[in-house]
């Protein structure tokens, strides 16, 4: 019944749900007894919730007359044998969406508008196909981006926020869906960003699930690392180290990727925000999927002077990549080894090379030149050995195996 499309009059304004007893305010507005009484008895409001406008007078007059139009047109629902076809549920679905889209616009109650649409999103792809079709995907991100930019946006507003993301994860993102060319503007990129950075765990969650499929249709980060900088590179890392919800870890690093790897600029926020040292102590205790990530982002940062720096400074880098060498497959070794030839090459300071001896880099990239395969991976440990290998024969470490690869 409360799906069926109504007259909108027959809804109560805070709950959108068909009114068992109404009552009318001053105003002339007529509501659900409960409701009204909680918004004036509970959160002490001395407005009308449908038109915010003052009041110094809170009696509600039942409306008896209404009461008396709903029975009878829930009757003629009852009786109508239409009422159970899947072309009649459609034209529910439709015009329920419709009223509840109109509502997000003028009703102060967006959270509730917004859960009810999503509760019929989630029914299946058909709704959501008439989700988009009826002008969802506009209504919800015109309401997403106009609660962001307020100024000292409240906690309601900042829920309905939350509420919006929960329906827009939930919808394709392709390059030809019309929910990515809304959402992929400017202005609702820094409103999911907003959200991202101040959600409740589940509406970060939603956050990250946007942004990942944004990224895989193709998207230029840029400008949104230019807006949100440091901060927005803080809120991926602090969902990289969730050791509750791997899914959202796991996303987060992905899209770390995406970010990184097409743009240099990117990867010194990233430094800036403490990604080397994150990356660093979350390492050891990772399974084989998710150290291979994170090598594959240290990486990157490496390739910067900042990320080599940050690597060399932090007391067990060197340590982690070089127990990662041989151990955990032969992605995550070609990834270790292109670090550490990172930084030979480029910054090899008399603590590092040391460092390598000390933590057993140096004999298992020995070892790894007696495995097979591996060729360009061998070719990148000669030429570290050759470079460094003299430095490396000064020391008590020095394995006797490497005297065969320095003549």
């Amino acid at each position: 019944m409360e799906n069926i499309d109504c007259p909108p009059d027959f809804r109560c304004p805070i709950s959108r749900e068909i009114m068992k007893d109404p009552v009318t305010i001053v105003t002339g507005v007529s509501y659900e007894r409960k409701h009204i009484e909680k918004w004036f008895n509970v959160y002490k409001k001395k407005t009308c919730p449908a038109t915010m406008q003052p009041l110094d007078n809170f009696d509600m007059i039942p409306n008896h007359t209404l009461k008396r139009l709903i029975l009878a047109w829930q009757e003629t629902v009852v009786a109508s044998p239409s009422s159970s076809s899947s072309p009649a549920q459609s034209s529910i679905e439709h015009g329920e969406m419709v009223s509840l889209f109109n509502a997000l616009d003028s009703s102060p109650f967006k959270v509730t508008c917004l859960k009810k649409i999503r509760e019929i999103v989630q029914l299946g792809d058909d709704t959501r196909s008439e989700f988009i079709r009826s002008g969802g995907v506009e209504a919800v991100v015109r309401m997403l981006v106009s609660q962001t930019t307020v100024e000292n946006c409240d906690l309601v507003s900042f829920q309905s926020c939350e509420e919006a993301l929960g329906i827009l994860h939930l919808l394709p993102l392709s390059k030809e869906d019309k929910a990515f060319q809304m959402l992929s503007k400017s202005e609702p990129m820094k409103s999911v960003a907003t959200v991202l950075q101040r959600g409740s765990s589940e509406a970060r969650f939603h956050a990250i699930i946007i942004f990942r499929k944004i990224a895989k249709a193709g998207f230029d980060w840029n400008p949104l690392v230019e807006d949100r900088g440091v901060d927005l590179f803080k809120s991926l890392l602090e969902l990289v180290c969730d050791e509750i919800c791997s899914k959202a870890s796991s996303y987060a690093l992905e899209l770390l990727f995406e970010i990184l790897a097409s743009s240099k600029k990117s990867r010194s926020k990233a430094i800036e925000a403490g990604a080397v040292c994150v990356l660093i102590e979350l390492l050891p205790d990772s399974n084989r999927s998710k150290c291979e990530k994170m090598l594959l982002l240290m990486k990157l940062l490496c390739e910067c002077p900042e990320g080599r720096t940050a690597l060399v400074d932090h007391g067990l880098g060197i340590a982690v990549v070089s127990k990662i060498l041989l151990q955990v497959s032969y992605t995550a070794t070609k990834l270790g080894v292109k670090i550490l030839c990172l930084v030979a090459n480029f910054q090899p300071t008399e603590w590092f090379l040391e460092e390598m001896l000390m933590c057993g880099a140096v004999k298992k990239l020995v070892t790894l030149l007696h495995l097979e395969g591996l060729s360009s991976t061998k070719r990148r440990v000669l030429d570290m050995l050759k470079m460094h290998g003299n430095a490396w024969r000064r020391h008590r470490c020095f394995p006797c195996e490497l005297k065969d690869y320095l003549g």
